[in-house]
């Protein structure tokens, strides 16, 4: 009698324990791991959307910043983590698109390894001249470099950087060639053209506008779609004459075969951070565009990063790049 009695009360317990011990996702806290260092631009974008997710998914969102690599490293431990959309990546140009036709040797797979979470931003650059130079426009360039070519140096921010890439494909556009002088950062690129070293820098507007606003600078053109509300003045390279667009970008990816389910929670809630006006408003400060809604779903930006790696391996052709 008490044993059947056991199994009567213990019926229920047995009927809802699957449904129980499957817990709502997440059911602790969330990592984005950032594959540079603190401080960095891709650090701040995983702060920012971290900060806005966690009041959505009901859990901390910490950043992790793992550095080396060029963004490998970091890489390397979300495409081996457990698939189960607790741990992030802070993915942007380097690690995702970039690294295939720069290293070898990847320990991971940039297309086979993630599964798209959210694309988050872009972050346009500038075509920028010392402020007393002669060229007033992407024309002036383009004509001196047609007149000289190879004759004319131009900065980025690294050999395989995001600027180097739009070089290459803004020289590709026009039928140009430039001489490419890859610098370790805009940090370091940007002042070289105030000091005259170099004639022409392709630089990240955030590290462009203080100097461009304090006269030291003149932007020439921004890699946008649109002009940018920081600098109306300044046209973009598609209003100059080449249909070109580019820059860096950020967004979020988690290791592939991350359930459905969860994925869509976390793109979710980072679409719910993307529409925060306090946050777009930051961005826009910053120098970022918030990308379109078709790119911030799971598909979109899968489809888009699909499209990205095809030109870059394109323009790593063209341009004679090789993996080392």
């Amino acid at each position: 009698m008490k044993a059947t009695r056991r199994a009567a009360l213990a019926a229920p317990v047995l009927l809802l324990g699957p449904r129980a011990a499957r817990a709502a996702f997440p059911d602790r806290p969330v990592r984005i791991i950032v594959p540079f260092a603190a401080g960095t631009s891709s650090d701040l974008q995983a702060r920012m959307i971290g900060e806005r997710m966690a009041a959505a998914l009901g859990q901390p969102v910490v950043v992790e910043n793992r550095a080396g690599a060029g963004g490998a490293v970091g890489a390397d431990a979300v495409a081996k983590s457990a698939p189960d959309g607790h741990t992030l990546l802070l993915g942007s140009n380097g690690p995702l698109t970039n690294a295939p036709v720069l290293q070898a040797r990847l320990a991971y797979d940039p297309a086979r390894d993630f599964a798209a979470v959210a694309m988050i931003s872009r972050s346009p650059v500038t075509l920028t001249v010392r402020a007393d130079s002669p060229w007033r426009s992407l024309a002036d360039v383009l004509a001196a470099a047609r007149a000289r070519p190879e004759g004319i140096s131009i900065g980025s921010s690294g050999q395989g950087s995001a600027t180097h890439f739009l070089i290459e494909q803004m020289m590709a556009a026009a039928g140009i060639r430039l001489t490419h002088v890859p610098y370790r950062g805009s940090s370091v690129s940007v002042p070289d053209v105030v000091a005259g070293n170099i004639p022409v820098v392709m630089a990240e507007i955030s590290t462009v506008l203080p100097m461009f606003r304090g006269g030291q600078l003149r932007i020439l053109a921004v890699s946008s779609a649109g002009r940018m509300p920081i600098a109306p003045q300044v046209p973009t390279l598609i209003e100059s004459g080449l249909n070109l667009t580019g820059g860096s970008w950020a967004g979020l990816v988690a290791a592939a075969g991350t359930p459905t389910a969860a994925v869509a929670t976390l793109s979710a809630a980072a679409r719910r951070g993307l529409a925060d006006p306090a946050y777009r408003a930051r961005q826009a400060e910053l120098g970022a565009e918030i990308v379109a809604e078709g790119e911030q779903t799971p598909e979109g930006f899968a489809a888009w990063l699909e499209r990205e790696r095809a030109a870059i391996r394109t323009t790593a052709e063209r341009a004679g790049i090789r993996p080392e």
